[in-house]
């Protein structure tokens, strides 16, 4: 008898604390709004933070994907035509197809990345986004990193080097400039395994303002997250 695979559980601790985040979520929530619409599809939806973010902008429809039961199940409801499954896109019926799918610093948990990008784009509707936000640059690569379960940082040309050929690029840029900076000069946030409440509010309270009005001067090649977004052809 073939013994069945053991139920998927999240090894990270820090989706409560990043919770707080609420600058750095606000921002990145800008960058992507105009992009969001129609059936979303978001994968890895953690305890539904980022969906509490994201799901006031306008749509038809809105599924979450967690294969860690424990996690979808704190994911409330945020919309009367919202879903959560316990599941990954792979384990979706092959007929569906989004308008919008969304990797909120996901993609860096999920070993085999370009496979999972593949997948993402089959299941896009033509005319759809699919949209990416995730740690920057090997070099900060941290104990923090490895205890939550990642497996790269990107930069803008490793997260294009993913991506499916039948998708065009719209966007790929770096968010955070001067998370980036302060992090390159101390590793204050990134030193532990886990940062403090205190210094992610920090972060947040005082860090990303500067970043938003920096990161345009800079000309997004500069930050401690990158964000993709592709578009399927009509």
């Amino acid at each position: 008898m073939t013994a069945q695979p053991s139920p998927f559980e999240y090894c990270g601790t820090e989706l409560v604390l990043f919770e707080k985040a609420a600058n750095w979520k606000g921002y990145w929530r800008e960058q992507i709004a105009s992009y969001v619409g129609g059936h979303v599809l978001e994968v890895g939806a953690g305890i539904g933070a980022n969906t509490k973010s994201l799901a006031s902008l306008p749509h038809t429809r809105w599924t979450s994907l967690n294969p860690d039961a424990a996690l979808a199940s704190q994911i409330q409801e945020v919309s009367k035509l919202h879903s959560t499954l316990t599941k990954t896109i792979g384990g979706l019926p092959a007929m569906d197809r989004f308008d919008t799918i969304l990797y909120i610093d996901v993609l860096e948990h999920i070993e085999r990345d370009a496979e999972e990008m593949n997948d993402a784009a089959a299941r896009l509707k033509p005319g759809g986004h699919l949209i990416v936000l995730a740690p920057a640059h090997p070099f900060l690569f941290t104990p923090f990193d490895a205890a939550i379960g990642h497996f790269r940082r990107y930069t803008r040309a490793s997260l294009r080097a993913v991506a499916p050929r039948n998708l065009t690029a719209v966007r790929i840029a770096y968010l955070d400039c001067a998370g980036m900076l302060a992090s390159g000069a101390n590793r204050m946030l990134l030193k532990s395994a886990m940062p403090s409440e205190r210094q992610i509010l920090t972060w947040d309270r005082w860090l990303i303002p500067v970043s938003h009005c920096l990161d345009p001067v800079f000309g997004w090649r500069i930050g401690k997250s990158v964000i993709g977004i592709w578009r399927r052809q009509d």
